[in-house]
């Protein structure tokens, strides 16, 4: 459980040094500067902030597209909410990311995210935890997918408020 909480805790939008399991040092990989890198879409603050930074922007929806970001809430797991860029749309109802500090440090790549929302619109879902090679039983809310990069506000569809 400790694992857990370290490992959702990163989702600041600066980079810091931490201790690497050698005794050296390394730099932090956190969740946001992570998205911001591999998706082109220029937000910054914590990870939840993003929603509402996305704001006249970015296109912000409740429908997955490869390549936007699903923005989680803040919750007690994930006290500054997390970023995971959509890396495939498997259906309506899964896809698979690409993210950092998920795992304490990690990268992830390709992993599944389930939607688990009563009305399928993407604001609750299930994240795979590597660890134990299972999806998680957590359920985590979210805002919905910001972008991807390049679309426009006005290409808003089903906006989550």
């Amino acid at each position: 459980m400790l694992l857990l909480s370290l490992g959702l805790t990163g989702c600041g939008s600066s980079p810091r040094l931490a201790s690497s399991a050698g005794g050296g040092s390394s730099e932090a990989i956190e969740c946001a500067p992570y998205a911001r890198q591999v998706s082109g879409i220029d937000l910054y603050g914590d990870a939840a902030a993003w929603w509402d930074e996305a704001a006249g922007r970015y296109r912000r929806s409740t429908i997955p597209q490869r390549g936007a970001v699903l923005v989680f809430r803040r919750s007690g797991r994930l006290p500054y909410g997390h970023v995971s860029v959509v890396s495939g749309v498997s259906s309506g109802r899964e896809i698979t990311v690409t993210q950092a500090n998920w795992v304490h440090h990690r990268i992830a790549r390709a992993e599944p995210v389930v939607d688990v929302s009563p009305g399928n619109d993407w604001s609750a879902v299930r994240v795979w935890w590597a660890p134990s090679g299972v999806l998680g039983t957590t359920v985590y809310p979210t805002f919905g997918f910001v972008g991807p990069a390049g679309a426009r506000p006005s290409d808003q569809v089903a906006a989550a408020e």
